[in-house]
């Protein structure tokens, strides 16, 4: 089952990425874009085939590894 895991700052988190992506659009003359923030977006392959489980899975994956829940937020879905 493949799931997905996006992972985010959290609000209030500075995040300069997401400012250099912005700042760069800009100069590539890209009128009107407001805040740019930057992630990214884990693609997992599980062997499980309830959805339910599969879903825990990944967010217990998440916590414990492919975010640092301090200053990133995560949202898991189903693909």
């Amino acid at each position: 089952m493949k799931v997905l895991v996006t992972v985010m700052p959290k609000a209030g988190v500075l995040d300069p990425q997401g400012k250099a992506i912005g700042h760069a659009l800009e100069g590539l003359g890209f009128a009107g874009v407001g805040e740019v923030r930057a992630g990214k977006v884990i693609e997992l392959e599980l062997a499980e085939t309830d959805a339910a489980k599969a879903k825990q899975a990944a967010e217990e994956m998440a916590r414990k590894l492919l975010a640092n829940t301090v200053i990133e937020s995560f949202r898991v879905e189903i693909a």
